[in-house]
This record gives C-alpha cells, structure tokens and sequence, in this order.
C-alpha cells in the first residue's frame, strides 16, 4: 500500500453495530449504524461536509479479509475543516453522527408510510388487506362448526 501523507482511510466496518471496539468498531454505539455500505459511508460523508473523497471498492480490510467492504480515501485537509475537528477520530464521530441521523430519519418515513397503509389507487395492497379480515369461520373450531 503507497503512503498517502495528505490522506486518510476510512472503512464501512469502522461503523458497525453489530461489531465490537474489539473488532473493529471505531464509533460509539449510538453512532453506528446496522450493515454499513461504502455508498451509505460516501453519502454520510458528504452530509458531514467533506467534499474532497476517493471511493475504492472491493478492497479488503486487513483484519477482516473476508468482507470486501470498499473504503473511502478523504482528504485530511478538507476533512478537518469540514467537521471542524483535530484528529480522525472526530472525523469519525462526526461522520457517525450524519450517517446515524440518515438512517433514524429512513426508519421514521419508512414507519409513517407502512402506518399511513395502502395509497388509493394501490388494488393489490387493498385486496391484500382484506384478505386477512376473513369475517366468520377463521378459527378451526368455528369451520368445524359450520360443517356439521
């Protein structure tokens, strides 16, 4: 690997939930986030503010040979002064906190739309709908009933 002075790595498994520090987690748990992709990790990035990035895919990380996870090259420079931050691992923090806030705001539009239940005009999901409310006879007992 060339040494990249006025450059810094960053990998998708720095982000992990379900990984341990031990692992390899570099963030607190409240700004990990579950199964962190290299395009969620260069889009958490540049909500963070860093501008100046270099996505490489299908590398490995040299402690995790077996996931080719991708990383993302910033630039050290913008880096710090985007986040407004001295050292990596504020970077990190910073780029967790945007990345966490994506995902929470994902999961609330993703809830409100499955609680706002089938559009108008959505026949499938209507009928699908229906399909479960069977009126009488849906318990065992009440079918045998019925029969005799």
């Amino acid at each position: 690997m060339a040494n990249h002075s006025d450059r810094l790595v960053i990998w998708p498994g720095y982000f992990d939930l379900k990984t341990s520090r031990r692992a390899g987690r570099r963030v607190s748990k409240n700004r990990a986030v579950s199964n962190p992709t290299l395009d969620g990790l260069a889009f958490a990035a540049r909500t963070a503010g860093i501008r100046k990035m270099k996505r490489e895919e299908h590398t490995c990380h040299p402690s995790r040979p077996h996931a080719k996870e991708g990383r993302l090259w910033v630039s050290i420079q913008d880096a710090l002064k985007a986040t407004g931050s001295t050292s990596k691992e504020g970077i990190l923090q910073s780029i967790g906190d945007a990345w966490n806030s994506q995902e929470s705001e994902t999961r609330a539009a993703e809830k409100a739309a499955k609680e706002s239940g089938p559009k108008t005009g959505d026949k499938r999901g209507r009928s699908q709908r229906k399909s479960f409310k069977s009126g009488r006879g849906s318990k065992p007992s009440e079918r045998r009933k019925r029969r005799k």
